[in-house]
């Protein structure tokens, strides 16, 4: 029987119809490759029967070839610890280890033949015939693509955070030593001073706000409501905490080698790192992947380093109490949500912001209830306003600017909260030295997030052009891990949602409609309130919006703008309809349960087709 792989790549094989002899005709098929995906081998007989093979290991390109008769158990796999192989042979094969049941089979067989072997990647693989043989590929780097493009079997991961730990158990799971170094916590930023933190926050100030402003029509009667705010900082602790240790356990179960040490590049794949107690070691490695994150970015204002008011996202994150007033310079993402807990809290909040708009990543319909929401809690905008310097005053600081007309404002305050963005953290790297691509710090990748060095890789806050979030760096690192393992892998932000968790919450995903002005698309619009969506009248009085962008010929949905309860869970519906190229059409054919939120999306959809149920079609 002809082997299949021999004198073949992996891209002449897919797709071909191999004759075998002039009754037998196999058919390899490669659906669209997604990790822990099904490839399927076809072998259509003279009598027109399919026999087909299911292999569902993440990281093989599998080729399976069997003698008529032998047929795919798949029944076996819900029973594996019944079953064994008697005896497997080939150069590269563990028999001890196939005993002891080590590795993770790819597939059963069965047959009423005494079959002997059969080729499975141009190996011929012999054994013994029992009733069910779970066969073994146990050294996945035989395997000839598969080795051809691996870049390295030992990586280093330069960060710990949600880029960096997910990089590494991902390539350990492709069956990678890795080490990660780390110079202060695991989980980065994220975990530790900035997205669950900032959301502790804003659940104490968003549970404070629901019971002064909805107890009372809802029937929960309270007297006395405060704020422990000593206890609000003791539960963000406390999940961080708890967090950051499941990330360490994490590491230790996928066998990942924890370094504490500060890494900076000596040459193109050299480290030299320096350890928590002062020594220096100097390491290399088959491939390196810099997840350094950010950190928060000062802008060059007179007095923003001198005055001790002054204090970043990170200062804003713990304080010993409650500021009477602050002035937040900057209306991004950081800014607005810090500035919602804080006026939850009582804080007396102004945003101040150089542009004419706050909250640039989302669509403008969006931001306007919002932003109406906000002003209801008592924060002031003042846009379109340059910060010129930051004076001592009895309040604490002095914020002077320039308005739109010209004129001079100030703005005095015990807190000044900085919140201008965050910049790439590589200033201790020595990127040159490793010949690095960069812009002002930020590392040049392209879609598989390889730099212009052969074998370092960058992901996450640290690289230039990508969006500087703590689930596209986890993304960007699984792409990373993939590539390095011999996997062809790509991050597409497309999908990207954006999350701003002010109140009510907010997110995005996919085209605005001035990205689509601005690009020349023909698109159409559906909105849909909250208001008259029966679980949004309940959990907030039926606050805000639902809006849907689609193709305007095709009804292919380019985005999805969400403001209300539960936003930031809703979106990826979003993002899966844009993933799959999903209709309009499709949503509305889509069942959503009743009464959820979810059904707002249905209805923006029916909206924009003319065909809305629960609200007018204007």
């Amino acid at each position: 029987m002809e082997h299949l792989c021999n004198g073949h790549s992996e891209a002449d094989i897919w797709g071909r119809k191999l004759a075998l002899n002039d009754d037998i005709l196999m058919s390899i098929e490669k659906p669209a490759r997604y990790i822990g995906g099904e490839y399927n081998a076809v072998l259509k007989t003279p009598d027109k029967v399919d026999i087909r093979f299911a292999f569902c290991f993440p990281d093989v390109y599998e080729i399976g070839m069997s003698h008529l008769g032998l047929q795919i158990l798949y029944d076996a796999f819900n029973s594996m610890d019944d079953v064994w192989c008697e005896r497997v042979f080939s150069p590269w094969v563990d028999l001890d280890a196939v005993m002891r049941k080590e590795h993770i089979p790819l597939f059963a067989l069965e047959s009423q033949d005494p079959v002997r072997e059969f080729d499975f990647l141009g190996i011929t693989i012999q054994y013994e015939m029992c009733y069910t043989n779970i066969l073994q590929i146990l050294d996945l780097s035989q395997i000839p693509f598969l080795a051809e493009n691996r870049t390295g079997e030992h990586p280093i991961v330069i960060g710990g955070g949600p880029g960096g730990y997910v990089a590494a158990i991902r390539a350990a799971q492709l069956g990678a030593k890795v080490t990660v170094i780390e110079k202060e916590f695991l989980g980065g930023t994220c975990l530790n001073i900035g997205c669950i933190p900032t959301k502790c926050l804003l659940h104490s100030a968003e549970l404070l706000e629901e019971i002064r402003n909805q107890g009372k029509e809802i029937g929960v009667k309270t007297s006395g409501v405060s704020v422990n705010f000593t206890q609000v900082m003791a539960h963000k602790n406390a999940i961080s905490a708890r967090l950051t240790s499941g990330v360490a356990g994490l590491l230790r179960m996928n066998k990942i080698t924890k370094v504490d040490g500060t890494a900076a590049f000596t040459g193109p794949k050299i480290l030299e790192v320096t350890k928590a107690d002062g020594t220096k070691e100097s390491m290399t490695a088959d491939a390196i992947i810099v997840a350094a994150g950010s950190v928060n970015a000062v802008p060059p204002i007179p007095g923003v380093k001198e005055n001790p008011c002054c204090i970043d996202s990170t200062g804003a994150l713990s304080l010993e109490k409650i500021p009477e007033s602050m002035v937040i310079i900057g209306g991004g993402v950081i800014g607005i949500e810090l500035a919602c807990a804080y006026a939850a809290f009582g804080t007396k909040i102004t945003v101040v912001e150089a542009r004419d708009f706050i909250l640039p990543m989302l669509d403008g319909d969006i931001t306007a209830v919002g932003v109406a929401h906000m002003k209801k809690m008592g924060i002031a905008f003042c846009l379109e306003c340059s910060v010129q310097s930051i004076e001592e005053s009895p309040a604490g600081a002095r914020v002077v600017c320039t308005d739109k007309t010209g004129d001079t404002v100030s703005f005095e305050a015990e807190k000044v909260l900085v919140a201008v963005g965050r910049r790439a953290n590589t200033d201790a790297l020595n990127l040159d030295a490793a010949g690095l691509r960069n812009d002002r710090g930020r590392i040049l990748v392209n879609e598989k997030m390889e730099t212009n060095v052969p074998g370092v890789y960058a992901i996450g806050d640290c690289v230039f052009g990508r969006a500087q979030l703590a689930h596209a760096a986890s993304a960007m690192g699984e792409a990373a891990a993939e590539n390095i393992m011999g996997l062809d892998a790509v991050y597409d932000e497309k999908t990207n949602p954006a999350c701003v968790y002010m109140m009510p919450e907010a997110a995005s995903v996919g085209l605005t409609e001035e990205k689509c002005r601005e690009k020349g698309i023909d698109y159409k619009v559906g909105k849909f309130p909250m208001a008259a969506n029966g679980k949004a009248l309940i959990i907030n009085g039926g606050e805000g919006m639902v809006k849907i962008i689609a193709d305007a010929k095709y009804g292919e949905v380019l985005g999805m703008h969400i403001i209300g309860p539960r936003a930031t869970d809703l979106i990826c519906e979003g993002a899966l309809a844009i993933r799959l190229e999903a209709t309009t059409e499709e949503l509305i054919t889509t069942i959503h349960s009743h009464p959820t939120v979810t059904e707002t999306m249905r209805e923006a959809a029916l909206h924009l087709e003319g065909r809305a149920i629960h609200t007018g079609n204007k």
